[in-house]
């Protein structure tokens, strides 16, 4: 039987796979929490990333503790870092189309973090949440006329001795 490859749109970036995967589940967590949609605006990098959310209010300082409490929880959950390939009318309801280019192939690629987070994306992930380190909080910010919540966050590494 043979198998071929799906053809999907190029990709132009190299995303550094920990950062990009932890960008995931915040998105999700983010959903989950405040029912908003997936960040808009995001600037992921090696060092320090930073996205940002369409919220009513700005959640408070306990609230964004409870936000990187969350991420973190997921990423030591060990989840598997998986992805499928589906046709646009095979597309699960959960997962927003919104971000796809007009020119989008009939062919896209779903990434799962395990049962926690589902979206379409053509990027790079680590294969298990094990593998990002933890979720540091570098900061967030408030813009009230345009009601965005940017947050600011690197990841660190722990060495077992």
């Amino acid at each position: 039987m043979r198998t071929e490859t799906p053809q999907l749109n190029e990709h132009n970036k190299a995303e550094y796979p920990p950062m990009h995967t932890a960008e995931h589940i915040l998105n999700q967590t983010m959903v989950r929490r405040y029912g908003c949609p997936r960040s808009r605006n995001a600037h992921i990098e090696r060092k320090k990333s930073k996205v940002s959310y369409e919220l009513p209010t700005c959640p408070s300082e306990a609230e964004v503790q409870e936000i990187v409490n969350a991420v973190n929880e997921v990423i030591k959950s060990a989840l598997h870092v998986t992805e499928e390939y589906v046709t646009l009318e095979n597309v699960p309801s959960e997962v927003s189309l919104e971000k796809l280019p007009s020119d989008a192939s009939e062919t896209i690629r779903l990434v799962r973090i395990g049962d926690y987070d589902v979206c379409a994306c053509i990027g790079a992930h680590v294969s298990n949440t094990s593998e990002i380190g933890t979720f540091v909080l570098l900061g967030t910010n408030w813009d009230e006329e345009k009601k965005s919540f940017r947050i600011r966050f690197k990841l660190a590494y722990c060495k077992n001795l």
